[in-house]
């Protein structure tokens, strides 16, 4: 699942990380990131990849456009304290 520029940036809210924090662990430039989130650019699918695998890694769950709209939350309730 391709994520969408909004949830890029739920997610980051969600665990309280910057830009540079996003782009220093999913080894992406912050650049190709703000372009991303403000919709000036859209990533190749690899560096989507590579910000969807660190946010994911950090106990974010994608939820795909399932007709309610496409969302964001913590896999669980024990990540929601652990912000890294």
């Amino acid at each position: 699942m391709a994520i969408t520029r909004d949830q890029c940036r739920a997610a980051r809210a969600l665990l309280e990380w910057t830009q540079d924090r996003l782009a220093e662990v999913s080894s992406v430039s912050k650049k190709t990131l703000v372009d991303f989130e403000v919709g000036k650019r859209t990533p190749y699918d690899r560096t989507i990849a590579d910000i969807t695998r660190a946010l994911e890694a950090a106990g974010i769950e994608f939820i795909p456009e399932n007709g309610g709209g496409a969302g964001v939350r913590f896999r669980d309730r024990r990540t929601a304290g652990a912000r890294t």
